[in-house]
């Protein structure tokens, strides 16, 4: 059968139309293409992320404010039984729509306008939960908390008569102490980085501060009697790198007391102003473990004495993990890697123009 060349061609430019700006996904943030413009894609939430959180929301009903092309929106309708999703950018809010239609998902209501108006408020119904991922400032000398749009306290005053719990996504660089809300402070990490804040409102609140490691959600929550853990002069034989989720929440030492358990011996040791480990003479295990070292020399920092030693060893490959200028870093690698021809990789960290070779485990 022939088909109009006319009719044939307004098919396909309704398919280019409706699938424009669709991005192959890169590895670990979406399981599926999306439809979106290049800012919208870049600032959407990974995969991981959005299932976790939607995961720890479930509900009936929940509000989406400021739900940019539908990246989290997607997996709340997965978990609850009905999702509106408000944003105010009309062509943001046209993604998250085809989004949703090219997923299948059918319950979902969304509203385009002023999440703090009375017209988009007026067109809600009573609300489990509401979740606000707010704009901030494209740069700023430190985030301020202060500068999200729409502020936490006016979606909080806005939405109470319909909503009594409250979730809001905040920078991930502000500190515990710079939180001036009685909330649950919660930092995720994904693959080892950190990456997402979540702030936890009225019944969601489960402590005062909690980190989570994703994609395995191991999580650690803060507890009133945790002992300050001091830093160690001294590196033992096994160092690990904690996720940098533990470390942005201040658990640092209440995730060492925990470890304590398997090694009693377990210490902190601080590497340089970005980098610190917990070091202990015996194993331990821990899914927020992100790197697990076994210490195999502290030298002086000198290239050919490290050559010989890594040569002497059978390794091949050396990964500089030390704050040195970019335009130095593969000249100094390349004279630690002379002539290395063996099949071990080793990670070398400098503290006091001492050069600590590890191997991971």
């Amino acid at each position: 059968m022939r088909t109009n060349s006319c009719s044939a061609q307004m098919t396909l430019n309704h398919l280019k139309s409706l699938f424009s700006g669709i991005r192959l996904p890169r590895k670990k943030r979406f399981e599926h293409s999306i439809v979106s413009d290049k800012d919208g894609a870049r600032f959407a939430t990974p995969e991981d992320v959005a299932k976790y959180r939607a995961a720890r929301l479930k509900c009936s009903t929940i509000a989406d404010i400021s739900c940019g092309i539908g990246g989290q929106t997607i997996y709340f309708a997965k978990e609850c039984d009905m999702v509106y999703a408000v944003e105010i950018d009309a062509k943001k809010i046209d993604y998250a729509r085809k989004n949703c239609k090219l997923l299948g998902i059918d319950n979902v209501e969304f509203i385009c306008g002023d999440a703090l108006s009375t017209e988009v408020i007026r067109q809600l119904p009573e609300l489990d939960i509401v979740f606000s991922d707010p704009a901030r400032p494209a740069s700023e000398d430190m985030r301020d908390i202060g500068n999200l749009r729409p502020a936490i306290p006016e979606v909080i005053s806005s939405y109470n008569s319909i909503a009594s719990d409250f979730a809001f996504e905040a920078p991930p660089q502000l500190t515990p102490d710079r939180i001036p809300f009685e909330c649950e402070k919660e930092y995720l990490s994904l693959d080892g980085k950190i990456n997402r804040l979540n702030l936890y409102f009225g019944s969601l609140m489960k402590c005062d501060t909690s980190a989570v490691a994703l994609p395995s959600r191991a999580r650690i929550e803060s507890v009133s009697d945790s002992q300050n853990l001091e830093p160690s002069e001294r590196l033992a034989y096994f160092a690990y790198e904690p996720e940098e989720s533990v470390e942005r929440a201040g658990l640092l030492s209440q995730f060492a007391n925990d470890l304590g358990k398997q090694a009693p011996d377990i210490s902190l040791f601080l590497i340089d102003s970005k980098r610190l480990v917990l070091t202990s003479e015996l194993p331990v295990e821990h899914p927020m473990l992100k790197n697990k070292y076994k210490v195999l020399n502290v030298l002086d920092f000198d290239t050919a004495l490290i050559n010989s030693f890594l040569k002497k060893n059978g390794f091949g490959t050396v990964i500089l993990r030390a704050a040195v200028e970019p335009k130095e870093y593969w000249d100094i690698r390349n004279r630690l890697e002379d002539n290395l021809s063996g099949d071990r990789k080793a990670h070398l960290f400098l503290k006091d123009r001492k050069a600590i070779l590890c191997e991971i485990l």
